[in-house]
């Protein structure tokens, strides 16, 4: 039965959050500003009128909580807060941006244009999130505020997730990992960064989710009172030495703590630093730096430090201009605890990011000193040479702008950061694109290195440079950068553009020779002669020499001669269905989409789902591929071709095997693989497929691929063998 809906009690609850709304942003307002916001939560409210969201409230709460998470969290002013309410107008009502413009002016148009996805067809094999990535981007690089509108708005979609589909949380959550919650990082924007992370934790892999939440609940007297006396000594010296302060101990969030359990492979009890400290000092700018490293001095006083775990940021700051000083010290209980030190205005920027830091004059440009304006620039010559389709175009921007940097300097001590990894090459094409495209080596610390040469933090680089030297193909597996990776392949395209020119003489120059017309039919067998798809790529292979003109003789325009075919290329869906054949799946085990009909579907040999796994569909031109939601590619397909995603489960006949890897480890001892085959063939009647063991120093490592019904059947084996003696660890692996 539907409930019935109070439009009084609807009515109520907008206006509340509207007055919460400008309470909240009252100290950023002045002159008529309350006027325009009214203005435009009024516009939008009656565009938004007969919409409501997937949860059945108003579609207006959306849009006004957008606006309060830019206000408070982020630190927006008047111009972000109307772009805010006005966000969705463009895309689902009929309002146009020269309406907003109109009504608005051209900044907040600029932004709406910015925050509206681009309507109309996408082409098979593009990617509709990428081409809507790149068209924000794009804006970025006029105003910044768009993408912190728009991370707002991923906030309050990740924060309401519940009331979405399944298929719909999977899209929305891997979005949001692949690009929103590294994209909020590069912003300085890390308490969202974080909470983005664990949403996306929370959809996905909600079981996890909820079993670290309760250990960490349940932890927290204990966490609480082992702060108190571990604060205790410092708080006092701190005092006595007549600082302004607070200190703070702050869990850390449940995402990265799964992900150091995963990295350093131990248990929630084994991760030595689930919480920080935070000293915030409150001192003059000019004395930052020498007061945090005074209460360095103070805390070192007391506790041990681990002097591999010093970061000076304070110093150097990051290239989102977060500034902190970081130390991991042993407590007297001997657990490891990160003390972070920095001053008001730092811990400002690294709760609010750049936004804390915005002068906005409603320009929406960036205070020219900050690190963050030299990112923007980044992100505007990305998108200036940048050629490549959308979804290129995305990984690039992932990896050169979501990764840690690397600090290295010019031999007169000017610093240049890149991304980590960056090489020799990278850094010429940063200098400049000549010195790039004519690198020949580079001194390193006054030690000559090749092109190659990974960059570490406080090297000092000189390039070498030659006239004579040309990029090749190679040098694209040298570089990282995009930047580099644009030069080198502009320059490789102009090169054989000029050489297919000379290719395209000494072809027709033979033609005449042998008194062949020049003629597309001509160029056709050319083509179809020497097994090739593009006229320049021929005429390329001509003027290096890699095809001989000699070669090119009358016989082949014989009009009594058949004409060559292209060789065909063998349908691979028919091998397909004999290795599903093989492994015992059939098409009746699953069901695909909301009905129950038949699909032509195949299992994705990159994670190897088995029956009881959480899966899903995912539509190419040669039918379904399943894959398991926990699938590494997952992610990345979700977050690109969200539109090919189909929800997937397994039915019921499960009485079929499948193949599935278990990685066993343990202390060696005679005997020990005959228990483990025994419990695997004789008391779970499971037909091994293979295993192999090394053994090493009295440790042993194993793999063993096992045919199997499903993943209960699975996970009782692994649980059986877990309990063998000498048995460290069990776990299943995509085989």
């Amino acid at each position: 039965m539907a409930t019935l809906i109070d439009p009084e009690v609807e009515r109520n609850e907008i206006l509340r959050q509207y007055r919460r709304l400008l309470r909240t942003a009252k100290p950023y307002l002045s002159g008529n500003d309350a006027k325009l916001i009214k203005k435009a939560f009024n516009t939008s409210l009656e565009a938004h009128k007969e919409m409501r969201r997937k949860s059945g409230e108003p579609y207006i709460l959306h849009p006004l909580a957008v606006a309060q998470i830019a206000v408070e969290e982020i630190g927006l002013g008047t111009t972000s807060i109307v772009a805010a309410l006005l966000h969705d107008v463009v895309e689902d009502t009929p309002w146009e941006i020269s309406d907003v413009e109109r009504e608005f002016g051209p900044r907040v148009a600029q932004i709406v244009d910015g925050l509206t996805k681009i309507s109309g067809v996408f082409e098979y094999g593009t990617s509709e999130q990428a081409e809507n990535f790149r068209k924000m981007l794009l804006t970025l690089s006029e105003d910044v505020r768009v993408i912190l509108i728009k991370i707002a708005d991923r906030l309050h979609n990740m924060r309401t997730l519940d009331s979405m589909p399944r298929h719909k949380q999977l899209k929305i959550a891997s979005e949001t990992i692949y690009l929103y919650a590294p994209l909020a990082h590069r912003l300085g924007l890390y308490a969202i960064k974080s909470e983005l992370e664990d949403l996306y934790l929370k959809y996905t892999d909600t079981d996890v989710f909820n079993e670290l939440t309760n250990k960490v609940r349940q932890s927290r007297g204990a966490r609480n009172r082992f702060i108190k006396e571990f604060v205790t000594p410092i708080d006092e010296e701190l005092r006595a030495q007549g600082f302004g302060f607070e200190i703070k101990g702050r869990p850390k969030s449940i995402y990265s703590i799964l992900r150091k359990m995963r990295k350093q492979n131990v248990t929630f009890d084994e991760v030595y630093d689930l919480f920080a400290i935070r000293v915030i000092l409150d001192v003059p700018q000019e004395q930052e730096k020498a007061a945090c490293w005074q209460v360095y001095s103070i805390v070192t006083d007391f506790y041990q430090p681990n002097p591999d775990r010093l970061r000076d940021w304070v110093s150097t700051p990051k290239a989102n201009g977060y500034e902190s000083l970081h130390t991991t010290v042993m407590s007297r209980t001997g657990q490891w605890v990160e003390v972070q030190i920095r001053s008001r205005r730092m811990d400002d920027i690294a709760e609010k990011g750049y936004a804390a830091h915005w002068k906005y004059k409603d320009t929406g440009s960036v205070q020219p000193e900050s690190t963050l304006e030299a990112w923007i620039a980044k992100v505007r010559e990305m998108l200036e040479t940048n050629n490549s389709s959308a979804l290129e175009f995305m990984d690039e921007f992932r990896q050169n702008l979501f990764v840690k940097e690397v600090y290295a300097f010019t031999p007169k001590g000017k610093l240049v950061i890149l991304p980590d990894k960056a090489t020799a090459l990278d850094f010429a094409f940063e200098i400049h694109t000549h010195i790039g495209l004519q690198c020949l080596g580079a001194k390193v610390n006054q030690k000559l290195e090749p092109l190659s040469y990974q960059l570490r933090n406080g090297d000092q680089v000189e390039i070498l440079t030659s006239q004579k030297q040309r990029p090749t193909e190679e040098w694209l597996q040298y570089v990282i950068t995009s930047k580099a990776r644009s030069k080198i392949k502009d320059f490789i395209r102009d090169d054989k553009r000029v050489k297919a020119e000379d290719g395209r003489f000494i072809i027709e120059k033979r033609l005449e020779l042998l008194g062949v017309p020049s003629n597309q039919e001509t160029l056709n067998r050319l083509l179809a002669h020497f097994n090739l798809h593009s006229p320049q790529d021929f005429f390329y292979r001509i003027a290096v020499g890699q095809i001989d003109g000699r070669e090119i003789k009358e016989s082949l325009f014989d009009p009594t001669q058949e004409s060559p075919r292209s060789p065909s290329i063998l349908e691979p869906k028919a091998f397909d269905q004999e290795v599903q054949k093989i492994r015992g799946v059939r098409a009746d085990m699953l069901v695909i989409g909301q009905q129950t009909q038949k699909f032509d579907y195949t299992i994705a040999p990159c994670c190897n789902p088995i029956p009881g796994d959480d899966v899903f569909g995912f539509e190419t031109d040669k039918g379904i591929v399943i894959h398991r939601t926990s699938c590494p590619k997952a992610v990345e397909m979700m977050s690109n071709y969200g539109n090919r995603i189909v929800r997937a489960k397994w039915t019921d006949q499960l009485e079929l095997a499948f193949l599935a890897g278990i990685r066993i480890k343990g202390s060696d001892r005679v005997g020990l693989v005959n228990d483990v085959t025994r419990i695997i063939s004789n008391s779970l009647k499971v037909n091994m497929r293979s295993i192999t063991i090394d053994s090493n120093d009295g440790f042993f490592e194993g793999q063993i691929m096992v045919f199997v019904n499903d993943t209960d059947h699975l996970n009782k084996m692994i649980q059986r063998l877990s309990k063998v003696n000498g048995v460290l660890l069990v776990e299943r692996f995509a085989s």
